[in-house]
This record gives structure tokens, sequence and C-alpha cells, in this order.
């Protein structure tokens, strides 16, 4: 559960690896489900004209990129961010290969993360036939979109976020920055290093007063529970 994962979006002037520029990168970092608040956020200067129809869809102006770094200045610092890390995008292949093509104009050719996972593909599995936009998504999931008045990597990022949780079912396990204090999370990330600093040193069997508060527990909650979904499964696991 410590895994690491990036969550990433860009803006582009185009759909076209070969020929369009990133404009804009977003990436977010989660440990064990918790946003630690490590973010990579970076204008670019694409050195090319920014077609109409492009900054429609995510407001970025030529004046506005005129004075930002090209990709090159940037470029090592965002495959440091990313660590080899798994990267999580919607609609990932997109982000993915405009990301390498413009590594390679830099003379990178190391892939800088460890996997990647793809949002809209999950989506189209556990919703067959539904609309798998992030929007779509968004409004499934009841979250509020009010600030997506334009795409941003970054905020399409930070969207993105509860989204991937959603559609995995892992939503009632996380701790999010947002519903955790300070403290909390202190302990959460002490326990993360702990479990995987000392060797595991076999299985604790509840006792049957403990298991006997789990399953009432268990009882109270909603039949979609993730916890309720994998209580016959668990239960079978102790008793073997």
């Amino acid at each position: 559960m410590n895994e690491r994962l990036i969550f990433f979006d860009t803006e582009t002037t185009g759909v076209n690896k070969a020929t369009d520029r990133i404009c804009e990168v977003g990436l977010i970092e989660t440990v064990g489900l918790v946003e630690t608040g490590n973010v990579f956020h970076r204008y670019i200067n694409p050195q090319q004209k920014m077609p109409a129809e492009a900054q429609e869809i995510h407001g970025l102006s030529d004046e506005f990129l005129a004075d930002k770094p090209i990709f090159n200045e940037i470029a090592l610092d965002l495959v440091d961010f990313i660590g080899g890390a798994k990267v999580v995008a919607h609609n990932a292949s997109f982000d993915v290969e405009f990301i390498l093509a413009e590594l390679r104009r830099c003379g990178i050719s190391t892939v800088p993360w460890s996997g990647t996972v793809d949002t809209l593909l999950i989506a189209r599995q556990r919703f067959p036939g539904s609309p798998a936009s992030l929007n779509a998504l968004l409004d499934r999931f009841n979250i509020d979109r009010s600030s997506r008045t334009l795409h941003g990597a970054l905020l399409d990022s930070q969207l993105l976020i509860p989204v991937y949780f959603k559609l995995l079912g892992l939503d009632q396990l996380q701790l999010t920055t947002e519903k955790a204090e300070p403290e909390q999370r202190k302990i959460v990330a002490a326990a993360g290093a702990l479990q995987s600093w000392f060797p595991r040193r076999g299985v604790i069997q509840p006792s049957p007063e403990e298991m006997e508060q789990h399953r009432a527990f268990i009882g109270k909650l909603g039949d979609e529970a993730v916890w309720k979904r994998w209580a016959s499964t668990v239960d079978q696991g102790l008793n073997a």
C-alpha cells in the first residue's frame, strides 16, 4: 500500500506528437494512497505559434508562454520528479507519447517511469458503452468540476486522483490531504516506513471477540463498501 504513484497531465499545441509540442505539464505525487504535497508544474514555451483551436481548450496564449522555459530546460527536473514511479493519466497513451517525444528531442532516451495506468481504459472496462471522458467520470462520481472551465494540466491531475480511487473502489481506504490532519498524515507516513523497515514476523490472528467486533462494524457499511465486498474472503482466509 506504500506504492508511489504520479498523477499527471499535459497540455499541447495539437494532437500530433511529431509536429506539436507540450505547453504545460502537471504532476502530483501520492504515496500509499495519500497525497504527499510534492507537485511538479511548469508552463512551457512550445517554440511555435499556438493554434486558435488549442488555445480554446486550455487558454494558453503565445503572449503568456513567451517568457516560459522551453522543454529542454525542464526535462531533467521532470525526469527526476517522476523518478521511476508508476504514472497515472487519463488517455495515458497521448500524454506518454508526447513526453517521450519531447525527451527524445532533448537527447534523453530513458523512459522515466516504471509503468503506466490509463484511467480511460479502466473506465471503459467498468462502464462499457458509457461516456468515459474526465468530465463524464467526474459527474458520475459526483466530484465537483466547477473549476474546470478550461483544461489545465495541474488541475486535471488533481481531479484525476479521486476519479482513480473511485474507479478502483479505493476511496473508502484513502486518507486524503483534505480529510487527514497533519498529525494523522505523519502517523500514516511513519507507519508505512516502519512496515517497510521491519521484517515480517508472521500473521497475528484476531481473537474471536475481535472478529465479532469486526463483523459488527462491517454490517453497518453499505452493500457497496469495499470492506463488505471483501468480508467473506477475509473470513475464509482467517478460518483456513
